[in-house]
């Protein structure tokens, strides 16, 4: 478990998270759009993307990312690792509990899978752990 400075007093409305592939059209109740993909989006040009941000950091790690290969048998093992993995990025989920407490933001991501995917996993995270 992370021990960062929101623990004992954030509070995240589940409705100001919410998950979006980033080839969706973007709609003004998105809010504020991040995207949580280490690699850029293949096939989307940086002018033509509406995010307002870019935190490739809290993206799974190369190697993470490579082994899961969005192989959903691998789906409970990818979650249990890429949750240790953010537990080293306390000041990305503090920057984004901060911003959810607020409005909301749109998790932004590029797989094809909707259910086994990062942005799943950090959804849970930032809400559960509040």
């Amino acid at each position: 478990m992370c021990y960062c400075t929101w623990m004992a007093t954030s509070y995240i409305p589940p409705s100001h998270l919410r998950l979006k592939r980033v080839y969706e059209p973007a709609e003004a109740s998105d809010g504020t759009c991040i995207l949580i993909d280490r690699l850029w989006p293949r096939g989307l040009r940086k002018e033509n993307a509406a995010l307002d941000d870019w935190m490739k950091d809290i993206a799974p790690s190369t190697e993470l990312r490579k082994w899961f290969g969005h192989d959903p048998s691998r789906w409970p093992k990818f979650q249990h690792r890429y949750r240790a993995e953010l537990h080293q990025h306390c000041d990305i989920l503090d920057r984004i509990r901060e911003l959810a407490k607020k409005k909301t933001i749109t998790l932004v991501y590029s797989a094809h899978d909707e259910d086994h995917n990062d942005a799943v996993v950090l959804k849970y995270v930032l809400l559960s752990e509040t």
